[in-house]
């Protein structure tokens, strides 16, 4: 989750990254250490955000994957992932995880609200009832944590 008003705040100056480019590498970077854990592998898909946008995405995550991030090699990072290029959909493609991956975005924003910024509505939506499940049994853990893996705030 980034606070991009914390960003701003308090970063404007110094900082370096898009916030997209920067949450890509941080999901990059959890992504591949799940994969690690199940001696999996796998590959990344986004929702197009647009020509450009997506034109920059791509070539983001080309160069993580060629480089590596602060704390992957790209070494480490082409054992578990398949792919040097990200594959980019249009909504109207329906494709049927980027739809279920909308769907747990909106329930995790609002679980990270309430977690993390202690900001709660009171309402009780069809969300919170996805949250309850992840919560217990999907959210990704490593040494027991969901804060720092499964949930992060960024910055």
């Amino acid at each position: 989750m980034l606070d991009k008003q914390e960003l701003n705040t308090n970063y404007a100056a110094s900082w370096k990254y898009d916030p997209y480019h920067y949450c890509q590498e941080i999901i990059l970077e959890r992504y591949r250490l799940l994969l690690d854990i199940n001696y999996a592998v796998g590959d990344v898909m986004i929702e197009s955000r647009g020509g450009k946008e997506d034109m920059r995405l791509k070539k983001s995550f080309r160069r993580l994957m060629d480089v590596g991030t602060q704390f992957l090699s790209p070494e480490k990072l082409s054992q578990h992932i398949t792919s040097k290029e990200l594959k980019v959909k249009a909504k109207g493609a329906n494709i049927a995880g980027l739809q279920l991956a909308d769907l747990i975005a909106h329930a995790v924003r609002r679980y990270a609200f309430r977690t993390i910024w202690k900001m709660d509505d009171g309402k009780q939506t069809f969300s919170d009832s996805i949250i309850s499940i992840l919560e217990k049994r999907k959210f990704f853990k490593y040494k027991n944590l969901i804060y720092g893996y499964g949930l992060k705030k960024l910055p």
